[in-house]
């Protein structure tokens, strides 16, 4: 804030007194004022030096000790630090007298004594006022500079009350003139959105009006001679929107003036449009055709016949004006890429109809191209089922069907720009395609490749069949691609659950169903199978009848041509297959029981409806997860025939009922689909529970000695030689027979013992 040089200024004094040099240290008063200058002052010898006085510094010829001088805040602090801080010269400053003093030296009258006294108080004076002069000459200035910016910041602070001043008169200004136009503002605003409604109608009336007269010009243009050369331009397909829009408005304005009578014309010209538009894509595929059939019928090369059937005949299709374009702006409207419904269409019948015949003409036109391909494959096919084998020719040919179907799509997209995904709604693309029969199988009918294929198959083995079926699935289906699936592997898969889905596996369910009617309904089965043999090899099935095996065989050779989805859960062929087999089984027991041929019957059903069972369980097929090998199927049952629970079981039943078996109130006849596996499950209990009823029945007789019968080791032994003849491979049946057997026995005592009201413990 202040300058360095306020606070380091020594003024330089000049005149000393000599004799001021000379004197010692000791304390020394200055000269009075007032002493005249004729008297001798007399100086004492000895100086006492007053204490507690602070004496003035030496007078030397060395240059003052620099420091900070305090700011003078007044000019009386200033001169009293001056004195201080500069050295003594020997004279005592003038002190300022009071009021009183200074009244009486006024009062003094100057006489001829006092003139050498005057003189020098005089030059002392003058001394101090150059003093003063010279220590204040720095801080004039700076009063000079504020006081100059003291006028300027006033002369700021004027024009700035000035313009304050004026501010708030054009602000007075400005609120009365806003409150005189604030009535003229709201009429400007009701002016405008007076205008802005006026112009709205005016739009509406005009847009209106345009829905109007766009009637006359749709009708020139379409009734003018050589209208069906529009076709090709590109404003034509702009006419097909104008009037699908003008339909829409007149649909929409029930009570527009004369409404009905413009809906209906509009509609019928839609359709001549529409029908223009269609022969001027059936006039250009005809003339196409012909300049490619000619070409392919010429040539004997099989590539230069693929080049000339797709690649020449897309780009002289594509080689129009606006013909494509219109097709596509058609299709589109009533069809999205991927060939489903459009919802936003209004007129969709009218559109879908001209889609669907146009199709119908480029398909019927496309087998009529392509018919000598055909005929060459086919060819190939039969020779090669002659050379080969029926499952080789088969797996080529359906290749090479692939193959073509997807140049026949690739070909539909480039001209349509749609892509007929399979879709079961009646209403797209798909469903339109489908109902086109042709000899060349194309996207939405794969029928012409199922009609090669199936004389042949049905000349040859089921299991080429189910070879067939299986390659097929497991081609396209049962292999995870590392890499990302190109378009055409991804378009096989398509082709392939459509081939699957609708011709080969119903074909394949009807070889099924024959044969399950050859081989087990009327299969026949000599007297001398109706027994149980010894197991072969370690083979549970080994010694099952001969029917079941053969049920077996079907029910392996199904699962494996067909995927889980189709056999794990109400599958009608594993349902007939096991139906027949139980039927199959209850006349081989009826048979057993008349012929007594020695073999037990329930010991029969028990072993051939556990094998049929435990296949099912190890196809996994009706939704019976795998368990242990040699137990998975009777553990499932032992569950309910428990031993342990079987006291509480027989408990429940009256007297009488316990051992006769009756009617079974399970049979073949009446499973159904949903059931099968709960009542087979059922069927396999009921020959349990007659086997160890009838075994733990003797095993009691033989115990209480009972005549006729044979004692209780030869029967123990018999039963053992019955169990290991059937079940030698599976020691846990015969440990859960044993004691099923045991708890019969077991609980006809105490039936026995409650009925004659003794209880033995």
């Amino acid at each position: 804030m202040y300058e360095d040089t306020w606070y380091s200024f020594v003024p330089e004094i000049t005149a000393r007194k000599s004799h001021a040099s000379n004197q010692g240290h000791g304390h020394r008063r200055k000269e009075s004022l007032l002493q005249q200058p004729n008297d001798v002052g007399t100086i004492p010898d000895t100086v006492v030096p007053l204490p507690h006085v602070y004496e003035d510094v030496e007078n030397s010829n060395d240059p003052p000790e620099p420091s900070i001088l305090r700011r003078a805040s007044s000019c009386s602090d200033f001169y009293r630090l001056v004195q201080q801080e500069l050295p003594n010269d020997g004279r005592e400053a003038r002190k300022k007298g009071g009021k009183w003093n200074r009244g009486w030296e006024a009062l003094d009258l100057p006489d001829s004594l006092s003139e050498p006294e005057d003189q020098e108080s005089t030059s002392l004076a003058s001394y101090d006022e150059q003093l003063l002069d010279a220590s204040q000459q720095e801080y004039l200035l700076y009063r000079d500079q504020l006081t100059l910016t003291e006028r300027h910041l006033d002369g700021l602070i004027d024009d700035a009350n000035a313009t304050l001043k004026l501010l708030t008169s054009l602000s007075s200004s400005f609120q009365s003139v806003e409150t005189q136009t604030s009535t003229f503002q709201a009429q400007c605003e009701d002016l405008l959105r007076e205008q802005r409604r006026l112009e709205m109608l005016a739009d509406e009336v005009g847009t209106d009006l345009y829905y109007y007269d766009y009637l006359d010009i749709a009708s020139r243009r379409l009734n003018a001679p050589g209208a069906s050369r529009l076709v090709d331009d590109d404003p034509f397909g702009e006419m097909i929107e104008n009037i699908d829009a003008c339909i829409v408005f007149m649909e929409k304005h029930e009570t527009y003036r004369d409404r009905d009578a413009y809906l209906a014309r509009y509609n019928a010209l839609l359709v001549k449009a529409l029908h223009l538009l269609e022969h001027g894509y059936k006039t250009r595929l005809e003339k196409v055709s012909a300049d490619i059939s000619r070409q392919i019928t010429a040539t004997k090369s099989e590539s230069a016949r693929h080049a000339l059937a797709y690649g020449r005949f897309q780009e002289m299709m594509l080689d129009s004006y606006g013909l494509i374009p219109n097709v596509r702006r058609v299709l589109r409207r009533a069809y999205d890429y991927y060939g489903k419904r459009v919802e936003s269409c209004t007129n969709f019948d009218t559109y879908a109809n001209t889609v669907k015949n146009t199709l119908y003409t480029h398909f019927t036109i496309r087998d009529r191209d392509m018919k000598l391909m055909t005929q060459a494959d086919i060819e190939e096919f039969r020779k090669e089922v002659k050379s080969l084998s029926a499952e080789t020719a088969s797996r080529n040919f359906i290749k090479q069907s692939f193959e073509r179907v997807y140049n026949e799509e690739s070909l539909f997209l480039r001209l349509f720009d749609i892509e007929p995904m399979w879709n079961t709604s009646p209403e797209s693309v798909f469903q339109s395609i489908k109902t086109i029969n042709t000899t060349i199988a194309h996207p939405g009918n794969l029928l012409p490749i199922m009609t090669t294929l199936q004389p042949t198959l049905q000349a040859n083995s089921l299991q080429t069949t189910c070879n067939l079926v299986g390659w097929l699935t497991n081609e396209y289906f049962g292999t995870e691609m590392d890499d990302e699936e190109s378009p055409f592997f991804t378009k096989c898969k398509q082709y392939t659950s459509q081939l699957l889905v609708h011709h080969l596996w119903p074909i394949t369910d009807a070889a099924f169903e024959a044969e399950v009617t050859k081989s087990i309904t009327k299969g026949v089965a000599q007297d001398s199978s109706l027994k149980i043999g010894p197991v072969v090899g370690g083979v549970a099935s080994s010694n099952a009848y001969p029917l079941v095996k053969e049920a077996i065989k079907l029910l392996a050779m199904y699962e494996h041509c067909m995927p889980k989805e189709r056999t794990t859960k109400n599958s009608a062929i594993v349902f007939k297959i096991v139906r027949e087999s139980i039927q199959v089984l209850q006349r081989a027991e009826s048979r057993m029981k008349y012929l007594k041929n020695g073999t037990d019957a329930d010991l029969f059903m028990v072993k051939n409806l556990l094998i049929i069972k435990n296949e099912l369980v190890s196809l996994e097929i009706g939704d019976i997860r795998n368990q242990a090998t040699s137990m998975q199927h009777f553990s499932h049952i032992w569950d309910t025939l428990s031993p342990q629970n079987w006291v509480g079981f027989f408990s429940n039943i009256i007297s009488g009922s316990l051992w006769s078996r009756g009617t079974p109130s399970v049979t073949a006849k009446t499973l159904t689909v949903e059931d099968m596996n709960e009542q087979l499950d059922e069927l396999l209990r009921q020959s349990i529970y007659a086997f160890t009823q009838r075994w733990g029945t003797l095993m009691n007789d033989s115990r209480n000695r009972k005549t006729g019968v044979k004692p209780i080791a030869k029967v123990e032994m018999d039963l053992e030689s019955v169990l290991q003849t059937a079940f030698s491979n599976q020691p846990e049946v015969i440990g859960k027979l044993k004691e099923a057997i045991e708890q019969h026995a077991q609980a006809q005592n105490d039936v026995k013992d409650n009925k004659s009201g003794t209880r033995r413990y």
